[in-house]
């Protein structure tokens, strides 16, 4: 199996920072990059509230971490590439060798 690495993404994790009036806003972390083969798989749109929302699923493919690390995706980060933001859904091994892992992962703009 051939994967070929083209992209460079940013793996990001939500941060919450104290705003100094008892709540916070939410800021993202850059913990490292990965190359990665990125796939449009499907996609939608829906109304949400009175505004039309686009969302792209994507397959994004990267060298494997092992379970722990702090190099591996998880659910709920995300991938930034320049503005475009992935937000990660489902993690996997893509491989039977255990190099690659497979995340499901969502764009859109809302």
């Amino acid at each position: 199996m051939q994967v070929r690495l083209t992209r460079r993404l940013l793996l990001e994790e939500r941060v919450n920072v104290p705003d100094g009036k008892g709540g916070f806003s939410v800021s993202w972390q850059v913990l490292g990059s990965h190359w990665a083969s990125v796939d449009a798989r499907s996609g939608r749109e829906a109304v949400v509230g009175a505004r039309d929302v686009s969302k792209v699923r994507h397959r994004i493919v990267v060298r494997a971490a092992p379970e722990g690390s702090g190099r591996r995706p998880q659910p709920d980060q995300r991938f930034r590439e320049g503005a475009r933001v992935y937000a990660i859904l489902a993690v996997s091994e893509f491989d039977a060798g255990g190099r690659w892992l497979e995340c499901w992962a969502e764009e859109g703009k809302e």
